[in-house]
């Protein structure tokens, strides 16, 4: 089973960019499809990309496609949110996480979770 760490958070003003990392120990990460979520203050947490375990496919969610992409390196054992012309509602805490099958847009899937890493984004 892998662990997951995310990093790259920080404070960003609007039209500005991240790049989030999530970078996962063990042998097999090539074995996980990955996902990206977020939650903010007072909201539930909400799905913003997956990707399969070869990189070959990916899914956004709507308010982020066009402006977000997902990205692995399973070399590397990371995976990457590449976010462009950020927003402040894009502020959240953005976790990563893995599951042994098919990528998925829904949380209740995922069974192992990174401790997520807070965007900020000032208006």
């Amino acid at each position: 089973q892998v662990q997951l760490v995310e990093s790259g958070g920080g404070l960003v003003q609007a039209g500005g960019s991240l790049r989030l990392s999530c970078a996962a120990s063990g042998r097999t990460f090539s074995d996980y499809a990955m996902g990206w979520f977020r939650q903010a203050p007072g909201k539930e947490r909400e799905f913003v990309a997956t990707i399969n375990w070869n990189g070959r496919y990916t899914i956004y969610a709507v308010s982020v496609k066009g402006r977000f992409t997902i990205s692995r390196d399973n070399a590397k054992n990371t995976v990457y949110l590449q976010m462009n012309s950020l927003k402040p509602e894009d502020t959240a805490v953005y976790c990563c996480a893995a599951r042994r099958a098919a990528y998925s847009d829904r949380d209740s899937h995922y069974d192992i979770w990174g401790q997520g890493t807070q965007v900020t984004v000032s208006s």
